[in-house]
């Protein structure tokens, strides 16, 4: 059904497109990315780059003229591209908003032109400060002052959702919005701030885990061959146009237990080192102390279910992992 289908994946060379990327191969479908490299990695697809229904762009997505061809000639668009990671928030906010808001304003003023599906990837970030149990997609979004550079982020992304849910109301452009909670799984990168693979290489390497804060906040991570799953199906359901989806796992767990839980499958030496935020990302530093999904739009929708746990989650990027550092002669 799909042999002929086009999708264009901006951000394709980061750790989700890589992945979103193998999948449609799979279905049959020709696959086009864009990415300027900037926290993507050639490596997460230079598998992809033989095959014959793929195709890769090394580009800005504010480029408007490489845009305008790239979305003229693609079926759906899925918006990928982003600023990603706490450190990099952190530390370069200048870039997170531009990159955030005038991609996306890019990508969706281009598929409005040529009446193109787009499937924008946002964050749970969006919900903020919020202490519900578990959020849904309706919650109300509550987010810290403009003086900590670490909401810019959530800011940015719910600007994302705004402009593309308004494009939909006024253009009727086809559009899905899907929040995504911790993905994790193999490829990805801990260079940027995220727990797993940082954790990983930390205990692979027997070095001090760093645990920042007191280690009690909580996350869910979902395996990222599920969430990329849920995102296709998404794409193909009509009735999902218009909405906004949560998308991730609904086991939750402290970072000190996930961190603790690294080291028991990994038999590693290593031993916990707390941090406190100040020291990892800077002053004043907020954090979200819960962050657990209500997925039951998404399931009730397409059938959506996390089916890798946790442990699995954890020894499948373990050997992942071990293979990177077996070539950098690390092991």
């Amino acid at each position: 059904m799909n042999k002929k289908r086009r999708a264009l994946i901006t951000g394709g060379a980061g750790f989700i497109g890589g992945h979103l990327s193998r999948h449609l191969l799979k279905r049959g479908w020709h696959v086009t990315i864009i990415d300027d490299l900037s926290t993507g990695r050639r490596s997460n697809i230079q598998d992809l780059e033989k095959r014959p229904r793929f195709h890769m762009v090394i580009g800005s997505i504010t480029n408007e003229t490489v845009m305008d061809h790239l979305v003229s000639e693609c079926d759906v668009c899925f918006h990928l591209a982003a600023a990603v990671g706490v450190q990099l928030i952190v530390h370069d906010a200048v870039h997170t908003i531009e990159t955030n808001i005038a991609g996306t304003e890019v990508v969706l003023k281009i598929a409005n032109r040529y009446r193109k599906k787009v499937v924008v990837a946002s964050t749970s970030e969006v919900y903020g400060k919020s202490d519900n149990a578990r959020f849904s997609e309706d919650d109300d979004m509550i987010l810290g002052p403009t003086c900590k550079s670490r909401w810019s982020y959530a800011c940015s992304k719910a600007i994302d959702e705004f402009l593309a849910l308004a494009h939909h109301k006024q253009n009727h452009l086809p559009v899905v919005i899907v929040r995504l909670f911790n993905t994790v799984g193999p490829r990805q990168t801990g260079a940027y701030g995220m727990v797993v693979p940082r954790f990983m290489k930390q205990a692979l390497l027997n070095e001090p885990i760093t645990v920042y804060g007191d280690g009690q906040q909580s996350r869910c991570f979902g395996y990222v061959e599920d969430v990329v799953r849920g995102i296709i199906a998404l794409s193909e359901e009509p009735r999902a146009v218009g909405q906004v989806f949560n998308l991730g796992a609904t086991s939750e767990i402290t970072i000190e237990k996930l961190a603790r839980r690294v080291i028991s499958l990994t038999r590693s030496k290593s031993k916990l080192v707390f941090v406190p935020y100040d020291k990892a990302y800077e002053s004043g530093f907020e954090d979200m102390r819960r962050r657990v999904p209500n997925i039951s739009k998404a399931s009730k929708l397409v059938g959506y279910r996390p089916t890798v746990g946790l442990d699995e989650i954890i020894r499948r990027v373990a050997a992942d992992i071990r293979k990177e550092l077996a070539a950098e002669g690390r092991s």
